[in-house]
């Protein structure tokens, strides 16, 4: 009775640990067929179908046919990915740049089976440009949105707005208007107001700066001789290293300048002015702050702590809206997408996979 006690003790000693071995192989292949948790719920393989799509001879490129007050128009768009439950929409800042300093969402974005849209509104380089200077209201900027929105075939259970900057006012603008078309809004790197974003720069950030350089822009700006290669040059070496980009500018790849050189400075000095040294153009008055709280939709503010945009302020953003939530990059700047690119994109992919999992 002992031995046979004994053998069955060892035999299922050694059955217990084999079966364990084999039924984690069995979880472990049936994962790897679905491939659903590494990429947001879609295969590999689904991710990069492109069955159906009208965009598959360019790589994902479609130019949109958008109307306007002076006449019909294209904008430029670029698809990555296909995921039915989440499809990011970026706007890019300027007014008047490009897509193109988006292009490190491809890092991050793909491996998190995020469906994405590279897009330059009417006047960037991609798209057509019109001389046309009525066309550069924010109004008709949402207009525009909405109209890439449909053509694009966005809704409500998967439509997810991200906006830098200026694309940050012009998410805001949109959101304020067509909300019920957004699953998530994602504002990044902007103030609700010019005036929060003027005093900061002024009350703020100028006192720091190397005060000889400081009263030689503000003369600079007192005879509006913006062309003056000191102008910028001062600009750069006293806010732009230490507030927009936080690298020396030596340092500054090469195609950062490319990327700059895309810009449409007519759009830009119309609208902004001639520099991120405050706003001083057609937007100076622009102000939604006692309109946030009408923003229903979960929204993501993200700020950073060496940013021309004052973060108190994007904070106190988050929490005027109904269902907001900050995220603070505490070694960024104004392009904290790159000066602390890290924690920013956690921030960021955290959020769209807890408003598509229903936890935020």
């Amino acid at each position: 009775m002992e031995v046979v006690t004994y053998f069955k003790t060892i035999t299922m000693k050694r059955i217990i640990p084999l079966f364990l071995f084999f039924l984690f192989l069995f979880l472990n292949c049936t994962n790897r067929d679905n491939g659903k948790k590494e990429l947001g719920e879609v295969t590999l393989g689904e991710y990069f179908d492109n069955t159906g799509r009208d965009d598959i001879e360019w790589g994902g490129i479609k130019m949109i046919p958008i109307t306007t007050p002076k006449g019909d128009f294209e904008v430029w768009t670029k698809r990555t990915g296909n995921n039915p439950r989440i499809k990011v929409l970026l706007l890019h800042g300027g007014p008047g740049s490009t897509h193109e300093y988006f292009l490190c969402f491809d890092s991050y974005f793909p491996r998190e089976g995020f469906e994405y849209y590279y897009y330059d509104q009417l006047g960037s380089y991609y798209s057509d440009q019109p001389n046309d200077t009525s066309l550069w209201k924010i109004e008709r900027f949402v207009e525009e949105v909405e109209q890439v929105r449909k053509a694009l075939k966005l809704d409500s259970s998967n439509f997810y707005l991200f906006g830098k900057s200026w694309g940050g006012k012009l998410a805001m603008e949109y959101a304020l208007k067509y909300q019920h078309n957004i699953k998530g809004l994602m504002i990044s790197n902007i103030t609700s107001s010019t005036k929060a974003y003027n005093d900061y720069v002024n009350d703020v950030l100028a006192p720091k700066m190397d005060q000889n350089a400081l009263m030689t822009i503000r003369e600079l700006e007192e005879k509006e001789d913006y062309s003056n290669p000191k102008y910028m040059e001062l600009l750069l070496k006293e806010f732009y290293t230490k507030h927009i980009y936080r690298k020396p500018i030596e340092e500054w790849e090469g195609f950062i300048y490319k990327y700059m050189g895309h810009s449409n400075e007519q759009i830009y000095n119309l609208m902004q002015g001639p520099s991120e040294f405050g706003i001083s153009g057609t937007l100076l008055n622009w102000n939604r702050e006692s309109d946030l709280h009408k923003i229903t939709v979960p929204t993501l503010i993200i700020g950073a702590a060496y940013d021309e945009m004052d973060p108190k302020h994007l904070e106190w953003m988050s929490k005027q809206v109904e269902n907001g939530r900050f995220h603070m990059c505490p070694n960024g700047s104004h392009f904290a997408m790159y000066d602390d690119q890290q924690v920013y994109f956690k921030g960021l992919i955290d959020f769209i996979h807890d408003v598509d999992q229903g936890n935020f």
